[in-house]
């Protein structure tokens, strides 16, 4: 008797030490998702059968014990993410169903109506907006990405934290809005769309290898992986019919005598363009190797292979410990990894492309347009001071339940680590300034040595930028003179006859301020750039 008393007493106590150390939801002015399994564990794959009630009044607080207005019913629930996965927070995909265990579609806040969904964790971002900012940009430049909501969970009980609901990447008409490609279809305009397809974690059922390794790793191998139709549900000509299709793609990009006339027979340049530009913007070089989106549609429609969905940047906006992406300050260019040996290997499709001066003039020409609207300051930070508003008084109940803050967790960042949300909050707008300023200055430089040439000969990085004791500079094309010069031209110094493609210079005696550059290559071209020294 006295045993089972105090097993219950236990029980009671981890339900107390459950809801209020870990900070049980009281009243919330976010959406309330409450989760229950029925006793079963949610794991990765299958999806198990559990129960959802979303309860959500913009116009007051909302509480565990009110009526679910927004969601009463069924769902299949399971682990979702790899990296993520491994993190105390976990991630969900869910899947609204009927009674029947069928997939239910249904119209969620302000989403159209689907069956599939995402609960995106904040273990690895502390700022709880690095997806949704990067989605909102790439909405406002006019392209797809995931809506978003900002929620709280709690499943069987236990209060969760805060997540981003938002879409998944998934074919139809409210999202990628491409033609609907069923087995039947080998044949025709038929065969030619609908198709996504992306570079990501692969193995040899979901996945094809390209004609060409990456550029300066001739043993490298890149997998395209069949996301629409489905690995298992493709079929062989469809499968024979996109790989031809992106076969002659890269046979056109690599060539020699490409030009962006011919490129753009195949892709949608002005989608490339600006998914270049914002993921520079937030430097994540995961879209580049890894959850990185490309879109096709019927011929009779576009035809073009589009870039995108963006996803996946809990890794950026960030200084993290990885190749030359450590302690720089906002520098360096994502699209670069490939020097990173990464895994997977991405394509070289960008780093091709900013060779050509038409596309590298058309990158230069819509960042700056944009610079003064979507990607001005004021946006980005009217948009990071209203989430962190919005999410202020939720922030103290997630971080009792994850007490992570001043703890270098998840991503290995440089940085030091705030102890509160608003030095977060600080911290990211910080670097977000530097690195807008970093790109300012380096966005495509080129060089054109004359007009029967007009290719961009060379794209140099300089890092970090600013700095304070030393810059390293990298360049394709072998160097023969570097110089420093103050702003009023006078020299302050010279690399002769480098003859390498990187060199790193002490800089620690200069003073404080602004310094150019001017760099020479044994092709004959140059390169001019700015810095500044802290």
């Amino acid at each position: 008797m006295r045993y089972s008393f105090l097993i219950c007493l236990s029980l009671l106590f981890g339900i107390y030490k459950q809801n209020h150390l870990f900070g049980q939801v009281d009243s919330t002015n976010l959406p309330l998702f409450i989760i229950n399994t029925n006793g079963k564990q949610i794991v990765d794959e299958p999806k198990i059968n559990a129960e959802l009630k979303i309860i959500y009044s913009e116009d007051k607080f909302n509480h565990a014990g009110d009526t679910a207005n927004i969601y009463s019913g069924n769902i299949g629930i399971e682990i979702r993410g790899r990296y993520s996965a491994t993190l105390p927070q976990k991630p969900y995909g869910l899947e609204s169903r009927d009674s029947l265990g069928e997939n239910l579609n249904i119209p969620l806040f302000h989403m159209p109506e689907e069956n599939d969904w995402i609960l995106l964790a904040n273990y690895n971002d502390k700022t709880f907006m690095r997806n949704s900012l990067a989605f909102e940009l790439f909405r406002k430049m006019g392209h797809y990405a995931p809506r978003t909501q900002f929620c709280e969970v709690i499943v069987n009980a236990g209060y969760q934290g805060i997540y981003v609901f938002t879409e998944k990447i998934k074919r139809d008409n409210g999202r990628v809005n491409i033609s609907k490609l069923s087995a039947n279809e080998n044949a025709g305009d038929d065969l030619t769309g609908g198709y996504i397809i992306k570079v990501d974690y692969y193995d040899d059922s979901n996945s094809w290898i390209s004609n060409y390794a990456p550029i300066g790793q001739p043993g490298k191998k890149v997998h395209f992986v069949y996301y629409y139709p489905k690995p298992d549900e493709i079929t062989t000509g469809q499968k024979v019919y996109i790989k031809d299709f992106i076969d002659e793609l890269e046979k056109t990009l690599y060539s020699p005598e490409s030009d962006l006339h011919a490129i753009s027979g195949y892709i949608d340049i002005n989608s490339f363009i600006d998914y270049f530009i914002l993921n520079e913007l937030a430097r994540n070089v995961d879209g580049y190797k890894k959850s990185s989106y490309f879109h096709k549609d019927l011929d009779s429609k576009d035809g073009l292979l589009h870039a995108g969905p963006v996803w996946d940047f809990d890794w950026a906006w960030k200084n993290i410990n990885e190749c030359y992406f450590r302690d720089t300050n906002g520098s360096g260019w994502a699209y670069r990894v490939h020097e990173c040996n990464p895994w997977p290997a991405p394509p070289s499709w960008m780093l091709t492309l900013l060779r050509n001066y038409q596309f590298a003039q058309k990158v230069n020409e819509r960042y700056f347009e944009l610079r003064d609207t979507y990607l001005s300051e004021e946006y980005i930070f009217n948009y990071v001071d209203s989430v962190a508003t919005l999410l202020d008084e939720a922030q103290n109940r997630h971080y009792r339940r994850w007490p992570i803050l001043g703890i270098n967790v998840g991503t290995p960042e440089v940085d030091k680590q705030p102890d509160t949300f608003a030095g977060e909050i600080e911290k990211f707008k910080y670097w977000i300034s530097r690195r807008l300023n970093w790109l300012d200055a380096n966005m495509p430089n080129f060089v054109v040595t004359g007009l029967e040439d007009q290719k961009l000969l060379n794209q140099p990085m300089l890092y970090p930028n600013p700095t304070a004791s030393h810059l390293t500079f990298k360049s394709e094309i072998i160097i023969k003179t570097f110089a420093i010069f103050s702003t009023d031209g006078q020299s302050m110094i010279l690399k002769d006859n480098n003859y390498s493609t990187s060199i790193i210079v002490d800089i620690e005696g200069l003073p404080a301020g602004l310094y150019l550059i001017k760099s020479s290559f044994v092709d004959g071209s140059q390169w001019i750039g700015k810095f500044v020294k802290e």
